[in-house]
């Protein structure tokens, strides 16, 4: 049985069997809703409806929820038996060692849904909107403006009609490309960081010239943003205006790899790894963790 691959991120949770030419096989919300049991409560019409977030800027909060999702996934969906589980890979968020990088770039997909929240309420102050349907608009109208000018001296747009699920109609303008916007202009956000390509260029900048090739040529674009109409043309456009040596260039990925590459490359890169890393005995065991603890991670993987 080949190992089981798990990517669980703010928003969704991707797992399947590792494929790394394959998709996951499960995508599901990682957003969890706390439902009434039998006995629970006398009157069920007086629960207040809770959601709870497992993960939270790639990271997990909740762990209790985040077992209770982990046991679904791996017993009801993907038909593991009690007893005779398999092997099983995590991705997680890229910690980068200090000798790397001395600063991660802060802005989760979340800080741009919120910020295209505000912007649409601004201009379309009639219309009630939820968090989860802007969420969708960014995804669907978000893109890139070719440069900083180009930004500043956008008055307009083509307006775009949306209706929402209720009826409702919104009008979505220039605030379209602020999502993108935030990406290279952070104090877009209020934040005093660097743009998305400023910071990897110190980040590479920072280590010995020697290793500029090789950290190039393994830095990943992925995530849904990255795909978003002009994020490409943007992001070498900024790249050739670098005034450092090292100057990133986009590669395309090749033909053979799946169409949801951008999207799901993290899910595809544990598949990878799974295929390494489980028939080579580089991973820890159930009875190892229950023998030496959280302290066999260390003295194992690194």
């Amino acid at each position: 049985m080949d190992a089981v691959v798990v990517d669980a991120g703010s928003k969704l949770l991707k797992a399947g069997f590792a494929a790394p030419d394959q998709d996951p096989a499960l995508v599901i919300p990682t957003k969890m809703e706390r439902v009434v049991e039998d006995g629970d409560m006398v009157n069920s019409a007086m629960f207040e409806e809770v959601k709870v977030d497992p993960v939270v800027r790639g990271f997990i909060r909740e762990w209790d929820a985040m077992e209770d999702l982990l046991h679904h996934v791996v017993y009801s969906q993907l038909a593991w038996e009690v007893g005779n589980e398999g092997n099983i890979l995590f991705t997680e968020p890229l910690s980068t060692p200090k000798h790397i990088a001395s600063k991660r770039f802060e802005i989760a997909g979340i800080d741009l849904t919120e910020l295209l929240f505000r912007e649409l309420q601004k201009s379309n102050p009639l219309v009630k909107i939820d968090i989860s349907t802007v969420e969708r608009l960014k995804e669907q109208y978000s893109c890139c403006a070719d440069d900083q000018f180009a930004y500043e001296h956008m008055r307009k747009s083509a307006p775009e009609k949306h209706v929402l699920p209720d009826g409702q109609v919104i009008t979505i303008e220039k605030e379209r490309y602020i999502v993108g916007e935030a990406l290279f202009q952070p104090s877009i956000l209020g934040l005093e960081e660097y743009g998305v390509v400023e910071q990897l260029v110190r980040c590479i900048s920072s280590v010995s010239s020697e290793n500029h090739r090789q950290l190039l040529e393994n830095t990943v674009l992925c995530g849904g943003t990255s795909s978003m109409t002009g994020f490409e043309e943007r992001f070498q456009k900024e790249s050739n205006l670098c005034s450092s040596s090292v100057r990133p260039t986009l590669v395309k990925p090749p033909e053979y790899m799946p169409e949801n590459l951008s999207k799901n490359s993290a899910w595809m890169g544990g598949a990878i790894l799974a295929k390494v890393v489980f028939p080579q005995n580089q991973h820890i065991t159930k009875g190892e963790y229950n023998e030496t603890g959280p302290a066999i991670v260390h003295r194992k993987c690194f």
